[in-house]
C-alpha cells in the first residue's frame, strides 16, 4: 500500500516538474519573440510629408526643379533646386546642400537607393520645406557627361560643379553664403568630406555637415584615399565647425574615429535596422533633434 501511494506521488511531482519547466520555455520563447518583433522596420511607421517630384519648370516658392549650370548644356547632368514655400525674391535664406547615396541598392526590409539628385530627402526633411534652400547635387562622370549612380564619377569635377552650384544659388535666389550645410547619405555621408572637404575651396563653403549612414575614413572601399589618414587630413579642413552624425542601430564605429578631431558633433543612432534616408519624412524624435540641431546651427552664423 505505502509502495503504491509513494509512486504516485513520484509521479505526480514528475508531471509538477514537466509543467514547470514547459512553462519556463513558454514564457523564455515569448520573451525572445517580442524581442525580435520589439525590432521596428522604419518602412512601417508612415511618413507625415512626402518629398516634392522634380519636374522641367522655373523656379519658384514650393517647386523642385531640375536645373543646368553654365557649361553643361548638352550633357546629361543636373542639379534639384527646391526653393521654400516663403520664398520671396530679394530675400535671404540658408542653404542645404546634399548628395544621394549609391544606386543599385535594395534590402530585405524595403529600403531601396536608386542613386539620383532625384532621390535626396534629407534637406526637405530637415526643413518640412520651409525658411531655407535645398539644392541635390549630382556627382559627375566626365567621361559619359552625366551623373554617376555608383560613387564618384570625377571627384575633382564634382567639387567643382557643387561650388558653381552654390554660387550661382547665393548668386541668383538669395542663398546666405554664412549659412550653407552639406548633407548626404550613405555614399552621400561620405561625400559630406571627401567631395565637401576635399579642397580649401570647397571646404570654406560649409557651416555644418549632416551624414547619415556611413562617414568617411571608417572603413575602406576602394578609391583612392579612402584611407582614415587621408580623411583626417580632409576632416582638418573642417575643424572647429559643427557636425550631425546619424547611423541606423548603433554610431559608436563613427564615434570612435572621431574622438581626436575638434568637429563638434551631435551623434544620433537611429533605433531601425533600416539603411534609408526616409527617416527624415517620419514624425520621430532623431527627425525633430536633426531639426532642432539646424535650426540652432542656422541661428549661430545668422
Amino acid at each position: 500500500m505505502w509502495t503504491h501511494f509513494l509512486r504516485i506521488v513520484f509521479l505526480r511531482m514528475r508531471l509538477i516538474r514537466s509543467l514547470v519547466l514547459f512553462a519556463g520555455y513558454l514564457i523564455f520563447h515569448q520573451g525572445f519573440c517580442d524581442g525580435q518583433e520589439s525590432v521596428v522596420n522604419l518602412n512601417s511607421i508612415a511618413s507625415d510629408i512626402s518629398v516634392p517630384p522634380v519636374i522641367d519648370d522655373l523656379p519658384e516658392a514650393g517647386k523642385r526643379v531640375r536645373q543646368r549650370n553654365t557649361g553643361f548644356e548638352d550633357w546629361n547632368l543636373y542639379h534639384a533646386l527646391y526653393l521654400p514655400t516663403d520664398w520671396k525674391p530679394g530675400q535671404v535664406y540658408p542653404v542645404i546642400a546634399e548628395y544621394p547615396g549609391n544606386g543599385g541598392y535594395q534590402s530585405k526590409l524595403g529600403d531601396e537607393s536608386r542613386g539620383r539628385p532625384e532621390d535626396c530627402k534629407l534637406g526637405f526633411g530637415a526643413t518640412g520645406g520651409q525658411g531655407a534652400i535645398w539644392v541635390s547635387l549630382p556627382f559627375v562622370d566626365t567621361t559619359n557627361k552625366c551623373h554617376s549612380i555608383r560613387w564618384w564619377g570625377d571627384a575633382d569635377a564634382t567639387a567643382t560643379y557643387c561650388r558653381q552650384t552654390i554660387d550661382r544659388i547665393c548668386s541668383e535666389f538669395g542663398g546666405d553664403r554664412k549659412r550653407v550645410v552639406l548633407a548626404g547619405f550613405s555614399r552621400g555621408a561620405i561625400a559630406c568630406s571627401y567631395i565637401g572637404l576635399r579642397d580649401d575651396a570647397t571646404a570654406q563653403l560649409w557651416c555644418g555637415l549632416i551624414a547619415h549612414s556611413h562617414y568617411d575614413g571608417v572603413r575602406r572601399w576602394g578609391y583612392p584615399d579612402d584611407d582614415p589618414e587621408s580623411a583626417r587630413k580632409r576632416l582638418a579642413r573642417f575643424e572647429g565647425k559643427a557636425q550631425f552624425v546619424s547611423n541606423e542601430n548603433s554610431i559608436e564605429p563613427t564615434k570612435r574615429f572621431l574622438e581626436a578631431i575638434d568637429i563638434q558633433t551631435e551623434y544620433v543612432a537611429l533605433p531601425y535596422p533600416n539603411h534609408s534616408d526616409e527617416w527624415v519624412l517620419k514624425d520621430i524624435p532623431e527627425r525633430e533633434r536633426l531639426r532642432n540641431w539646424l535650426k540652432k546651427i542656422f541661428a549661430s552664423t545668422d
